[in-house]
């Protein structure tokens, strides 16, 4: 019986995040630095946000708890809460509970903390290939991302038609590409069926390394989920009159892939109740195999301001916050 070999915690610098695309920017942000055993550290873009992305946090934290686990054991599940906002001025201090080293399976514990307090906590588990039964639900029937259009093509049909907050946000470049299967949703404030689906991959390639691909996945998992219940609303999530923030996030991986390679993002939200909406993902590669699906509860109360205060919102490009 050979003995189980140490989790490396080496430390690869980092690209440096200010510099090269945004992609590279975000391959930097998730390279965290290790301060000690089971503690890293985790900076943020300084891209204007008043919070931190919480797909940020979700990607960080999988990246620190992937730190502490052998090689040849992936994570299968995650699951998340968020607490408070982060402040994107600040680091993150990710710290590592090694619940559990198993045969089969590896737990950890992560608890993200900035000004001395927790403002995440996520538990995951990691586990070694091994064969057994298959089957999953078929991909939706939906045009190929070939024959939907890209963002320049959707800003110059469109950018006469969107506010100044969704302008910017297609305008500049992004560490994830997206092209949204039905992008009218954005045009109009009818309340339609809480279903959408969007192709997403990275914006740029990616070295052949399993735990960055899924952390990449678990940061693009974060973004459209909860806006898919405003849909039913008339409502968007760059709207100045609601208060939006993800309250928990779950993530199970079931067949490896390549997040620089096309992934669709089938999403329905089958409930909102007590200003919360509970949101569901299936992620599908190009050619249907199911390899990921997510679960969230966000927070979507609807608030009252003056209208100085729309103009105002509407021309700034905020994301999101954290509750």
């Amino acid at each position: 019986m050979t003995a189980r070999s140490e989790p490396s915690e080496r430390h690869v610098k980092p690209a440096d995040p200010a510099t090269g695309t945004a992609l590279d920017a975000l391959r930097g942000i998730l390279d965290l630095e290790p301060l000690e055993h089971n503690l890293f550290r985790g900076i943020s873009p300084k891209d204007g946000w008043q919070r931190v992305f919480g797909g940020q946090v979700l990607g960080q934290a999988l990246v620190a708890a992937g730190r502490t686990v052998e090689d040849g054991r992936r994570a299968h599940s995650m699951h998340a809460y968020f607490l408070i906002g982060g402040d994107p001025r600040h680091p993150i201090v990710y710290e590592v509970d090694r619940v559990r080293d198993g045969g089969s399976f590896t737990t950890r514990r992560v608890r993200a903390i900035q000004h001395g307090q927790p403002i995440f906590v996520m538990s995951v588990s990691f586990q070694r290939d091994e064969p057994g039964f298959e089957h999953q639900l078929p991909m939706p029937k939906v045009p190929g991302p070939d024959d939907l259009p890209n963002a320049s093509e959707l800003i110059a049909r469109h950018l006469d038609r969107l506010p100044p907050a969704m302008q910017a946000y297609w305008q500049r470049e992004r560490p994830i590409e997206m092209r949204p299967v039905d992008f009218s949703r954005f045009l109009t404030r009818a309340k339609q069926p809480a279903v959408q689906q969007v192709w997403f991959r990275a914006n740029g390639a990616l070295p052949d390394d399993d735990r960055l691909h899924q952390c990449i996945l678990a940061y693009a998992s974060d973004f459209t989920l909860l806006d898919t219940a405003l849909i039913a609303h008339g409502k968007v999530l760059f709207d100045p009159d609601m208060q939006l923030a993800s309250l928990d996030h779950a993530l199970w991986f079931h067949r490896p892939f390549r997040a620089d390679d096309w992934l669709l993002y089938a999403q329905d939200s089958p409930s909102a109740s007590g200003a919360r909406g509970f949101c569901r993902g299936s992620v599908f590669t190009r050619d249907g195999k199911l390899v990921a699906s997510v679960a969230q509860e966000g927070l979507m109360r609807p608030i009252q301001i003056s209208p100085q205060t729309v103009a105002q919102k509407a021309g700034k490009h905020g994301k999101k916050p954290k509750k």
